[in-house]
């Protein structure tokens, strides 16, 4: 007998596919499909999602797993639970680890790492630049042969346009996309959150829009002159929205995402100098957020990721100049996207399920985010009337440092399933 689902009476949404009513979803062996026998589903695993929204699993373009190397923050083992509880069943997992993954043997270790110890799929990326360093380009050919899915210097940036010119078309010769952390280090040197009243008021320097939509507008005139595929990450700007904005109109072959983060939350949150509202890239005004969900809602910004990126608690327990910047993500992205997007936002709930879902798997071309049949049983099950309350001892990430913690959001992960299998069940995890 073969090992079968049966999700029953949810409200199913699939954007890829454009279903939008309450129904069943059946899988048999890791596989979406239409149906099943009387014989299946006697056999079968039930959830009833009665009330309950179906959903594709969610697909995270941007998380920091910290392994090797950072295993005191994350591991892939604790990070890929923590996804599960999130919701996501795909996560793309950047190469700023120790040692960087900027050679193929440390890119077949991190997949030997993933293959053990992951319970979502783990998908691998390669840094463009030797030691994410900026000056030497990364055998990227030889990286995709390893199993990256696409090249980024993460969180270091990278400035120089003749390296991202090269970059951007030794990429495309290998048909990767090149995530791109918009920053000019130069104009960011010792900043401490975003740049305006309030970093004066709070005596911390400054982090300028400029550094951000100068690199975005250069790379994106590289993009277009390379006609390589360009993917700008976390953006947090208005005057970054404008510049992706008129590049596709342009035609340039520029994606871009946002995090939930910088949906809901401003620069007010760092206020009281909480470090966990100190991110990279800052937190920035009222009028930057309200030109992120704009840009997200008129499909200038084409996925939420969650820039999970997390901190150990001595890190972040230390004067605000002192602290790392970022936040763990993977956990609270659902529930901080749907107040801003929708309860907030006045989205419907599909839209935001398609930025969660086909949205991002489009830019990586990636065969996830949908219920179609034949495609691999991945599924979500949320309740949106049930409250998900941040508590620091019930993350299952190994950090702690969200600036949501305490904060009670509506809306919850209640069931995850990847390749057929529930690993998170009535928002418990069972692996």
């Amino acid at each position: 007998m073969p090992n079968c689902l049966w999700i029953r009476d949810g409200h199913v949404i699939d954007p890829a596919s454009g279903r939008d009513a309450v129904g069943d979803i059946f899988a048999r062996d890791g596989a979406i499909v239409e149906s099943l026998s009387t014989a299946e589903k006697a056999g079968a695993t039930v959830l009833d999602a009665t009330g309950k929204i179906v959903v594709p699993g969610f697909v995270d373009l941007h998380a920091h797993l910290r392994e090797p190397g950072g295993t005191s923050r994350e591991s892939i083992a604790s990070g890929t639970r923590a996804a599960a509880a999130g919701g996501f069943t795909t996560v793309v997992a950047m190469p700023d680890t120790n040692p960087p993954a900027d050679n193929a043997g440390t890119v077949r270790l991190i997949k030997e790492i993933i293959d053990r110890e992951a319970v979502v799929r783990v998908l691998p990326t390669g840094t463009i630049t030797l030691g994410h360093k900026g000056d030497k380009l990364a055998p990227i050919g030889t990286l995709k042969k390893a199993g990256v899915v696409a090249v980024t210097d993460a969180n270091y940036g990278l400035v120089s346009n003749e390296i991202m010119r090269r970059a951007l078309e030794y990429a495309a010769m290998f048909d990767l996309v090149v995530l791109d952390h918009c920053r000019d280090s130069s104009m960011t040197d010792g900043a401490q959150m975003h740049e305006g009243p309030r970093s004066l008021r709070l005596g911390l320097r400054g982090w300028p829009r400029a550094a951000e939509d100068i690199v975005a507008a250069s790379d994106c005139v590289l993009s277009e002159l390379s006609g390589a595929r360009l993917h700008i990450q976390h953006v947090s700007s208005a005057g970054a929205v404008e510049i992706i904005r008129r590049a596709k109109a342009r035609g340039v072959r520029v994606t871009a995402e946002v995090s939930p983060q910088h949906l809901l939350l401003t620069d007010a949150a760092v206020e009281t100098y909480d470090t966990n509202a100190k991110l990279d890239p800052p937190l920035r005004e009222e009028s930057d957020r309200v030109a992120l969900l704009a840009g997200l809602l008129d499909g200038t910004i084409d996925a939420v990721a969650s820039d999970h990126a997390p901190c150990s608690p001595t890190e972040k327990d230390c004067e605000f100049d002192y602290a790392p910047a970022g936040a763990i993500a993977l956990e609270t992205a659902f529930a901080a996207a749907y107040e801003a997007v929708v309860l907030r936002g006045g989205a419907p709930l599909a839209r935001l399920v398609e930025k969660l879902t086909t949205g991002p798997a489009s830019v990586l071309g990636l065969e996830a985010g949908t219920l179609k049949p034949g495609r691999a049983a991945d599924i979500v099950v949320l309740d949106l009337n049930a409250d998900l309350t941040v508590d620091a001892g019930a993350l299952r990430s190994k950090s702690r440092n969200t600036p949501f913690l305490g904060r009670t959001f509506r809306g919850r992960v209640v069931h995850t399933v990847v390749g057929g299998a529930c690993v998170l069940k009535d928002g418990e995890l069972t692996v």
